[in-house]
């Protein structure tokens, strides 16, 4: 899969505040909302697979990078998208789940992951990629 860039000024997570900084009064409100979130796997694989649609250009420019943690990334997205949760939060959230409960989230994230990739490949690649230059071949053989 072929790295796709897109402008960040394009990205769904940055208009949403995905990277913004919260007034310190806010962030314990926003830590709790996060840990309750991301505890609950099948709440939140929900969110992951309903960011993955509404945040085209943010899932193209991130998922097709293989250099970033694709799950951990979808988690955060996850979190800004239901609310508003900046990244850095749900970072010091998931640092409070047990490791069984970071196990249940990652395993929906890359089932969320590997889901986008397939479709992705799919819609950009088709199922019958260089179909015409393969028959091309076998005429000339």
């Amino acid at each position: 899969m072929k790295r796709i860039y897109i402008p960040y000024t394009e990205w769904e997570d940055w208009h949403n505040g995905m990277w913004n900084k919260l007034d310190k009064e806010e962030e314990p409100h926003m830590l709790l909302k996060a840990i309750r979130f991301t505890s609950d796997y099948i709440k939140y694989g929900h969110s992951m697979a309903k960011v993955i649609i509404s945040w085209p250009n943010t899932m193209l420019n991130s998922l097709t990078n293989k250099n970033i943690n694709r799950r951990a990334f979808l988690g955060h997205c996850a979190c800004s998208y239901e609310f508003n949760c900046p990244e850095y939060i749900t970072r010091a959230a998931w640092k409070e789940l047990t490791n069984h409960q970071r196990y249940l989230a990652d395993l929906v994230a890359q089932k969320t992951i590997n889901n986008w990739i397939y479709e992705y490949k799919r819609k950009n690649i088709g199922l019958h990629k260089n179909m015409g230059k393969q028959l091309l071949l076998q005429w000339d053989s």
